[in-house]
């Protein structure tokens, strides 16, 4: 009788501690004992086809994961889908994601128009959408817009790194502005007159905007050259960034040029300015640059050209949008990591939101991503960059936009 006591006794034992474990996995959509199934949507066609490399080098480090173990045993699906860059391409995409694939969260979506466009669909259905591709402001207002979350540093923080940079080694500089016409422009333009404060007034003696439809801003280059400004802010695109850059150098202005970090590409910006015409040039940076001698001994950089050899091997590794896109993946799986069994889509935000000092190995010295309740925006900090010539160098100490 004893031992049926005690046989009886481990079987109950067995059974509740049994079911105390299936209690504790907690699943949301997409997610099974063996799958955590996300979407995203990207520019594989059309206009911005160039950051397509985004979405696949994601793609690839995913499978890096899954051919590792996947993540708490795991393996992950990502559906990534063509946008076109088209907006309502992307809703129609992201609906099929969310509605037929029932995917946990969308997870890198590239763009800020196809961002803006699927915005307040993925807040009305509560799907999380992480780590997007964008640097506009509204992608990280959680008052607003609480399952939304963007990556790098916005762009308004951009914006105040720079006045922060100018107040400490140019405090009576005289600065002429171009900004791009839209959420772009005016949110980086925004940072800046926040960051200069009361010196606003004083220091930025003109702005000009240029649209995205002009062919040429040479009209406005020699308005603001006209101010007799010292320093001049550019925040413009690649196309309006080389003209800039050339125009300037045409007209003998002589002025420290602050590039948006949207037209740092070497390829895209400075080789049609003129290499010569480009020495000097300024802008902001957050991750490591391949094409950057000083880490070639680096373990990150090591670790992420392996990386690249193995699982994207056709792929240009010298690309810095396959960098953007393995950092977000990381920073993807950190957060589903921290998830543990919890595999809702609350508990997805809510880690999402709980992110303390991480440090990816491909990203810049000082650079940490840190989020709350409070704060969507992962990364505040900027190194700034200047052009030699022939590659970006390092100029003073990471600034951090909110310190």
């Amino acid at each position: 009788m004893k031992k049926l006591m005690v046989a009886t006794c481990a079987i109950a034992w067995a059974g509740l501690s049994s079911s105390a474990f299936a209690q504790e996995k907690n699943y949301g959509p997409g997610v099974t004992d063996t799958e955590v199934k996300i979407g995203q949507t990207m520019p594989y066609s059309g206009p911005a086809s160039s950051f397509a490399a985004i979405g696949r080098a994601m793609t690839a480090y995913f499978q890096k994961v899954n051919a590792e173990g996947g993540v708490n045993g795991r393996k992950i699906n990502l559906i990534s889908l063509d946008d076109g860059y088209s907006p309502p391409k992307a809703v129609e995409q992201t609906r099929r994601l969310v509605e037929s694939e029932e995917v946990l969260a969308i997870v890198g979506t590239f763009g800020s128009p196809t961002n803006f466009a699927t915005q307040k669909y993925l807040n009305a259905k509560k799907v999380p959408g992480l780590f997007l591709g964008t640097g506009a402001n509204r992608v990280s207002e959680p008052a607003t817009y609480p399952w939304s979350m963007g990556w790098q540093p916005n762009n308004h923080a951009k914006g105040v790194i720079y006045a922060k940079y100018l107040l400490k080694e140019r405090p009576n500089a005289k600065v002429a502005v171009l900004f791009q016409n839209d959420d772009f422009g005016r949110d980086h333009l925004k940072g800046f007159r926040d960051g200069l404060g009361d010196k606003a007034a004083s220091m930025i003696v003109k702005e000009l905007s240029y649209e995205i439809a002009e062919p040429t801003i040479d009209s406005q280059i020699l308005i603001l050259k006209a101010t007799g400004a010292d320093v001049f802010l550019d925040i413009s695109t690649p196309k309006f960034s080389a003209q800039a850059i050339k125009k300037m150098a045409e007209t003998k202005w002589d002025a420290l040029h602050l590039l948006s970090d949207a037209a740092g590409s070497i390829s895209s910006t400075l080789v049609p300015a003129g290499l010569d015409n480009s020495k000097g040039v300024i802008t902001v940076a957050f991750r490591k640059d391949p094409n950057d001698a000083a880490w070639v001994d680096d373990a990150g950089m090591k670790e992420y050209l392996a990386f690249m050899k193995q699982y994207m091997p056709e792929a240009n590794p010298s690309e810095t949008y396959h960098v953007f896109g393995y950092a977000t993946a990381q920073t993807f799986i950190h957060v589903l990591t921290n998830c543990g069994d919890d595999l809702t889509r609350e508990n997805l935000m809510k880690q999402a939101t709980s992110i303390k000092d991480l440090v990816l190995p491909i990203m810049l010295p000082g650079i940490k991503f840190n989020t709350s309740p409070t704060r969507y925006t992962p990364m505040s900090q900027e190194q700034l960059m200047q052009f030699d010539g022939v590659k970006w160098k390092p100029i003073g100490e990471v600034i951090d936009a909110e310190k």
